[in-house]
């Protein structure tokens, strides 16, 4: 009886942890990507931050948030803000290979002249890993 329980527990154990299959999901802090691209009259420089992702195959499906520096020119009368600006956009970013397309969200305040509203870009760049 003492050896059935000791071949039961071999078995068990052998068939819950010896073939432990990768997750396809992942949750990251930095992917070393880098993305330059064109939003709303203006450009951004980023690097995806905190994201979810999913590789299949040789492409990388990323959603999550992209730290940028925003370059546009303040067009409006009186005070003018600086021409490049930090802002946290969210978007998907696509890897194919070390090609990266970015599909970026960014919002932009309320002004005296203007509701605030989410604005849609796109993007080109680089994974480094």
């Amino acid at each position: 009886m003492k050896n059935f329980f000791y071949a039961a527990g071999l078995l068990i154990s052998g068939l819950c942890f010896s073939q432990e299959i990768p997750s396809k999901i992942k949750v990251s802090l930095f992917d070393g990507i880098a993305v330059a691209g064109y939003v709303d009259h203006g450009a951004f420089i980023n690097f995806t931050g905190p994201n979810v992702s999913i590789n299949h195959k040789h492409i990388k499906f990323i959603l999550g948030m992209l730290p940028s520096l925003r370059i546009k020119e303040d067009r409006s009368s009186g005070t003018k803000n600086s021409s490049i600006m930090p802002t946290l956009g969210a978007g998907l970013t696509i890897v194919y290979k070390r090609i990266a397309f970015q599909i970026p969200a960014y919002y932009n305040s309320k002004t005296t002249d203007q509701n605030g509203s989410w604005k849609i870009g796109v993007g080109l760049g680089f994974s480094f890993k």
